[in-house]
């Protein structure tokens, strides 16, 4: 049974934030490392790569598991994973090679399991619904659940319920388009000047796309 916290205790109450820098901390803001984030994209829109990124920044914080459900361990993963140099992260990281939510939960419940875990994506993610995604969240509640969706074609929206509830809930939102990410963040602090601003993927990609849509 949940309980009453009082007005004192509220504001009295301390959280702990990650120390973002540099792009990092004008796109997200200082966020908490638990609860949920969403990020949606079309494909080849360098969602991939920016999930990659995101994964080998979060390393530096807490120890990360990217579960590859769309392509599991596979050349054209290896090749992403090298172009982002992940190698730098070390043992922070891991690939979780197409595990579904039954092996997924049976892991973090171990000592010493990964405190962040991306889930690339929830379309290839087998009788995952509300209530599922509820019961993931409050079983681990120290954890940073960081789901991938995919697009529905040229709207900008996240495809499926699924994808559209998780994005309504999520801490975090990004959507990614021609090599940039655009984000909606509940730790944007704008008179600081954190959070809220477009994270570039790739510079000339991005240029080329954007420049291309003006001339539409």
């Amino acid at each position: 049974m949940s309980r009453a916290i009082s007005n004192m205790n509220v504001l009295a109450a301390q959280f702990e934030v990650a120390d973002f820098d540099g792009p990092y901390l004008a796109s997200f803001g200082r966020p908490e490392l638990r609860g949920s984030w969403f990020i949606w994209g079309g494909s080849g829109s360098g969602k991939t790569t920016f999930t990659l990124m995101l994964c080998k920044y979060l390393s530096k914080f807490k120890r990360t598991a990217y579960d590859s459900l769309e392509q599991g361990l596979s050349l054209s993963l290896q090749k992403a994973w090298e172009r982002v140099g992940m190698a730098e992260a070390g043992n922070n990281i891991v690939l979780l090679n197409k595990e579904e939510l039954p092996e997924l939960r049976t892991r973090l419940a171990k000592r010493k399991s990964p405190d962040i875990i991306v889930i690339d994506s929830i379309q290839y993610l087998d009788k995952f619904y509300k209530d599922q995604y509820k019961k993931l969240k409050n079983d681990f509640p120290d954890k940073l659940f960081i789901f991938i969706g995919q697009e529905k074609t040229g709207s900008g929206e996240p495809a499926g319920t699924m994808g559209v509830h998780i994005r309504y809930d999520a801490d975090i939102k990004i959507h990614v388009e021609g090599f940039k990410a655009f984000f909606t963040t509940r730790y944007e602090d704008s008179d600081k000047g954190e959070g809220g601003a477009d994270f570039i993927i790739w510079q000339e990609g991005a240029e080329a796309y954007w420049l291309n849509q003006i001339k539409k």
